[in-house]
């Protein structure tokens, strides 16, 4: 669904949500069979998740809470292969879908085409975050703006200065050394994503799931009650279904009654 809407990827989500090893590689390898990219925000910096998702078929790592170079040096060790990192070789990867390929081919190819996002959502990162731009083997470098602001004392307010000040920061340090800045945690707050990208950020985390599935149903509910009210007074009473009164037009499908008396036939056919 996401490439059929149009996204360029898809971010799984191990940080704030109960996904394990498993599952997450799943919809990598569902992503990557659908043509679009998987990117995984992986709970810490510790190598087992790092390097796991992606042999899994990611195509990416986001790394929360980084607070020095030293962490996002790590970083870069477990998810890039020798020369560039210490990443164990293994064979038969999803992107190569599960081919067997010479280790010297193969990864190479996966170095070039994995990329490294440590974020910027502590004080410590602001700091360093020209040092952070400036590793070898970092691709971008992404603003979570919901921890950014707690850890700034000023939880929430996105529309503060200072906080435009980080993001200005980290703009020019990427700038400075070829890299990209992302907006994480704005998705509801496009006017900030646009004064953001303008001022230089590259790439916006633009959706969860969650309110994209809301948003919708809520919209459909809406809709289908705007119709039952238009056509409310337009249809007739239905005459008595089981001794039951229900309306025709939607509004009423199944008294109170008709449940219950559904619900006790099944358990009477249960015991």
């Amino acid at each position: 669904m996401a490439k059929t809407a149009g996204f360029d990827g898809i971010l799984i989500d191990m940080e704030h949500s109960s996904f394990d090893l498993d599952t997450t590689s799943q919809l990598c390898m569902a992503a990557l069979y659908a043509g679009i990219t998987p990117i995984v925000r992986v709970p810490s910096k510790d190598q087992f998740f790092i390097s796991r998702v992606l042999d899994g078929g990611a195509l990416g790592v986001i790394v929360p809470y980084i607070r020095s170079v030293q962490d996002a040096k790590d970083v870069v060790a477990a998810a890039k292969f020798q020369p560039q990192g210490h990443r164990s070789s293994t064979n038969g990867l999803p992107h190569f879908q599960f081919r067997s390929i010479p280790a010297k081919n193969s990864n190479p190819v996966v170095n070039a085409n994995t990329l490294v996002i440590p974020m910027v959502e502590t004080l410590e990162a602001v700091e360093i975050v020209e040092e952070l731009a400036a590793l070898d083997g970092v691709d971008s470098l992404l603003i979570g703006s919901n921890d950014m602001t707690a850890e700034m004392g000023i939880p929430g307010q996105y529309e503060d200065p200072r906080f435009t000040e980080v993001f200005q920061k980290t703009i020019d340090a990427c700038n400075k050394h070829g890299k990209w800045v992302g907006v994480g945690g704005l998705h509801a707050r496009l006017d900030l994503v646009e004064k953001f990208c303008t001022m230089g950020a590259r790439w916006v985390m633009a959706a969860t799931d969650g309110p994209l599935l809301l948003g919708g149903a809520t919209k459909r509910a809406s809709e289908m009650s705007e119709l039952s009210q238009r056509v409310k007074n337009t249809v007739p009473m239905a005459t008595k279904t089981n001794g039951v009164s229900v309306e025709v037009n939607g509004s009423k499908v199944a008294s109170t009654v008709a449940v219950q008396e559904i619900h006790a036939q099944a358990n009477g056919l249960v015991q």
